[in-house]
């Protein structure tokens, strides 16, 4: 592959913070705000964070909800962040919403507060290598609880799992279009092409 094609689903969030980041990591993305948008074929897929009704809300309006779900499943890669990753999660906590239903995963919606309550913290030792004193900023944030068998936990903060994969489908809890350090979106651009 040469330069991956990401889309970013852009109905709402920091979308121009991620297309900086994938831009410094390597890789062209575009945004995605409607069903002929997603047509225009992607290498891989990002769910932002944001506000995840509106988020939601927007995807149902579209009509991509399926789309997306079919694109996943057929094998292109999606990687969510705060918001994104509650998106991608089987099930929701704390004012649910409709979700993709793609990573088995309970998402729980602000699950360290309210915008007040927003921290950075450096992940905990023992993180997959190429993460190891990542800091994570943490903005209204969920947790994943109730993992399945086949998620991968690669990388936590205070004990709980805060970048996890399956199978495509990565979530991060954090934002980490938010600092200057680029290797979650590298990594995921990287697995494209190996």
């Amino acid at each position: 592959m040469s330069v991956p094609r990401v889309g970013i689903l852009a109905l709402q969030g920091d979308v121009e913070a991620h297309a900086r980041a994938l831009r410094n990591a390597g890789a062209q993305s575009f945004f995605i705000r409607c069903l002929e948008d997603l047509e225009q074929g992607a290498d891989a897929l990002l769910l932002p964070g944001g506000e995840s009704t509106t988020i939601s809300k927007g995807l149902e309006r579209e009509g991509l909800m399926d789309p997306l779900r079919d694109l996943v499943r057929s094998g292109v890669p999606i990687l969510g962040t705060c918001a994104g990753a509650i998106l991608l999660s089987r099930e929701v906590k704390n004012h649910p919403v409709p979700t993709l239903g793609l990573l088995d995963a309970l998402a729980v919606r602000n699950a360290y507060g309210t915008q007040l309550d927003s921290f950075i913290a450096q992940v905990d030792p023992g993180a997959q290598p190429e993460f190891v004193d990542f800091r994570a900023v943490f903005i209204r944030a969920p947790q994943l609880d109730c993992l399945g068998p086949e998620v991968e936990v690669l990388a936590q903060v205070q004990g709980r799992p805060v970048l996890v994969r399956q199978g495509v489908v990565w979530a991060a809890t954090f934002h980490p279009e938010l600092t200057a350090d680029l290797r979650i979106h590298e990594t995921f651009l990287n697995k494209l092409c190996s």
